[in-house]
C-alpha cells in the first residue's frame, strides 16, 4: 500500500511539473508575435487549404486550452486566445489541431483505431470507477469485482497509449507544414516546436499514470490473500 502511495505521489508531482512548465511555455511564446501577422484562425484555414481540405470549419470555443478537432462535425475548435491571437503559441496550437484534421482526411491508422475505441472506453471508464471502488472494499469476499474493474480500466490505459502516436504525429505534421511553407521565422518556429513538445509530454505523463494505477490495482488483487 505504501508503495502505491509513493508511486502516485511521484507521478502526481511529475504531472504538476509538466503542466506548470507547459503553462509557462505557452505564456512565454504568447509574447512572440508573428511577423506574418496571421491569427490562429488564419493559420488553421491556410493549413487546411494547403492540404486540400475544404469541408472542415475553423470555429472559436470558450475556455483556455480547450482546443480540439471534432471528427464528427469536422470542426477545428480553437480557444478564444488561439483563434484571435497572432503569436507563436497560437500558431503552434492551431496547426496541431489541423494536424488531426489532416490525419482524419488521410485515414491515419492510429486515429482511426483511437476513434473506434471511444464508445467502448466511454462505457468501461464509467463502470471501472464503481467496480474498482467496490472491489477494494470486497477484495477478500468478492475479488471478481475488482478483477472486473481492472479489466474495464485496462481499456482506459490502452486508450491513453494509443493517444500518444496520434498527438505526436499531429505535432509533427504541424511543425513540418509551418517550416515547409515558411510560415514562421526561425525564432517563432523554435517557440512553436518547444510549446508542442511540452504539450505532448502531458499525454505521456497521463499514459504512465494510468499504467501505474492499473499496476497498483493488480497488486491489490494479487495480494488479497
Amino acid at each position: 500500500m505504501l508503495f502505491g502511495y509513493i508511486l502516485f505521489g511521484i507521478i502526481a508531482l511529475v504531472g504538476w511539473m509538466v503542466q506548470n512548465q507547459l503553462k509557462n511555455k505557452f505564456k512565454k511564446y504568447s509574447q512572440v508575435h508573428l511577423q506574418n501577422g496571421m491569427s490562429g484562425k488564419e493559420i488553421a484555414e491556410k493549413m487546411l487549404a494547403d492540404n486540400g481540405i475544404y469541408d472542415v470549419k475553423v470555429i472559436s470555443t470558450m475556455g483556455r486550452l480547450t482546443d480540439h478537432y471534432n471528427p464528427k462535425d469536422k470542426t477545428v475548435n480553437l480557444s478564444e486566445a488561439v483563434y484571435n491571437e497572432r503569436n507563436a503559441a497560437a500558431a503552434a496550437v492551431a496547426a496541431h489541431e489541423v494536424g488531426h484534421a489532416v490525419q482524419h482526411a488521410q485515414a491515419y491508422s492510429w486515429l482511426q483505431f483511437r476513434s473506434k475505441m471511444v464508445p467502448t472506453v466511454s462505457i468501461t471508464g464509467r463502470l471501472a470507477q464503481f467496480a474498482l471502488l467496490g472491489g477494494i472494499f470486497l477484495v477478500n469476499t468478492f475479488p471478481q469485482l475488482l478483477l472486473l474493474g481492472i479489466i474495464f480500466f485496462a481499456f482506459t490505459v490502452v486508450f491513453s497509449f494509443v493517444t500518444l502516436p496520434v498527438e505526436y504525429d499531429a505535432s509533427n505534421r504541424a511543425l513540418a507544414w509551418l517550416e515547409h511553407k515558411n510560415m514562421l521565422t526561425s525564432q517563432e518556429q523554435a517557440g512553436a516546436e518547444d510549446a508542442l513538445k511540452w504539450a505532448a509530454r502531458t499525454y505521456v505523463v497521463a499514459a504512465v499514470g494510468a499504467l501505474a494505477t492499473l499496476f497498483y490495482y493488480v497488486l491489490i488483487y494479487m495480494g488479497r490473500r
